[in-house]
C-alpha cells in the first residue's frame, strides 16, 4: 500500500504550487488504481493547517475549500485512513530513540510509526527528513528516479 504525506496532498490541492501538476497526477494515479492507498490521519490535520495558513499561502485556502478537498479524498473507494493504535507506541519509541528525534521531528516520526504499523509499502513524500527512518521506504514521486517519472 502506498501512503501519501502532507506535502503531496498540499501540492495537489494548491494550484499555485510549483509542484501542483505533478502532485495532482501522482494523487490521481494512486486514487484511481485498483489497489488500496492510504493517508495517515496526522497528514490530513497537517494538510488543513498548512493549506489554510495565511503566512504560508496568500491567499490561503478557505476552511471550506480545505474541508471540501479532504471530503473529496475520503470519497475515494480504495482510500484507507491509517491512525495510531496502542501498538504504535513501541514502533514510535524505537524511531525516537534510534533516530535521536526531538522537537518538531516527532511529527514525522509519528507518521512513520503509523505507516510501519499498518504495513505501508512506501510513503510518497517530498520531505527528505523521513530518510532517518530506515524501517520505512520512501519515494519522492515528484522527481525522476533512474529515468522513471
Amino acid at each position: 500500500m502506498i501512503a501519501l504525506d502532507t506535502n503531496i496532498l498540499v501540492y495537489a490541492h494548491r494550484k499555485d504550487s510549483t509542484w501542483h501538476d505533478e502532485a495532482a497526477r501522482c494523487l490521481r494515479t494512486v486514487a484511481e488504481a485498483d489497489a488500496p492507498w492510504a493517508i495517515p490521519w496526522p497528514c490530513l490535520h497537517e494538510f488543513y493547517a498548512i493549506a489554510t495558513h495565511p503566512r504560508i499561502y496568500d491567499p490561503p485556502s478557505t476552511p471550506g475549500q480545505a474541508a471540501d478537498q479532504i471530503e473529496a479524498w475520503l470519497e475515494s473507494p480504495r482510500l484507507v485512513l491509517i491512525a495510531e493504535s496502542p501498538a504504535c507506541w513501541k514502533i514510535l519509541k524505537d524511531l525516537l530513540q534510534t533516530g535521536r528525534i526531538t522537537g518538531a521531528q516527532v511529527h514525522d516520526a509519528r507518521v512513520a510509526a503509523i505507516c510501519i504499523h499498518h504495513g505501508v509499502k512506501v510513503l510518497w513524500t517530498a520531505d527528505r527528513d523521513f530518510s532517518r527512518f530506515g524501517a520505512l521506504r520512501t519515494r519522492n514521486p515528484l522527481v525522476r528516479e533512474s529515468g522513471r517519472p
